[in-house]
């Protein structure tokens, strides 16, 4: 198998880290080298003191597709599960990779409603209060790809149904190998 990028983008509590991890999970049990890169986690160690402006936003979405496209031009499957707002910072990233391996966009199509109903770090409340500025879907904008290899709606499905979707996808489309996925 040789490199690629799956990037999960969508609003905060979509989804992307859940799936993103049940892929990389089952990817790594079929033998496939994978590197997962975590928004939350990134934001720690490599976009340490970048704040929540479009310009350090930006800077972190490139960053990422950066080490993204690093690791899959080595070899790897790189699973990227960033919100990653902007349509101009994912085709930057997308173009990053693109110079030597498939990239492939999935986008956590989740409404609004339910990613605040689900609240994973209670900031839907605040952001609603007033008491976060600059949160996406709500105070900043979140701009919804337009041309998505997968468009991946998690209401009403499970997790697992949603990474068997994407697996699927990479099979289809040659990424990995249909013996290596289980059943």
């Amino acid at each position: 198998m040789s490199g690629f990028v799956l990037w999960l983008t969508g609003l905060s509590g979509a989804g992307k880290s859940t799936v993103a991890g049940l892929v990389a999970n089952e990817l790594e049990g079929r033998g496939v080298t994978v590197e997962r890169l975590d928004g939350d986690i990134v934001r720690e160690h490599l976009s340490k003191g970048l704040g929540f402006s479009k310009e350090d936003r930006d800077l972190n979405i490139e960053r990422i597709g950066w080490v993204a496209s690093r690791v899959a031009r080595a070899g790897g499957g790189v699973v990227v599960s960033a919100i990653s707002p902007y349509a101009t910072a994912r085709r930057k990233a997308r173009s990053l990779a693109e110079e030597h391996v498939p990239f492939i966009e999935v986008y956590v199509a989740t409404s609004i409603e339910e990613c605040a109903r689900r609240d994973p770090k209670g900031l839907y409340a605040k952001a609603f209060a007033g008491e976060i500025p600059e949160f996406t879907g709500v105070s900043d904008p979140y701009e919804a790809p337009e041309n998505a290899e997968i468009i991946l709606t998690t209401e009403g499905r499970t997790p697992e149904e949603a990474a068997a979707i994407v697996l699927d996808y990479l099979v289809e489309n040659d990424l990995l190998d249909p013996a290596e996925v289980s059943a």
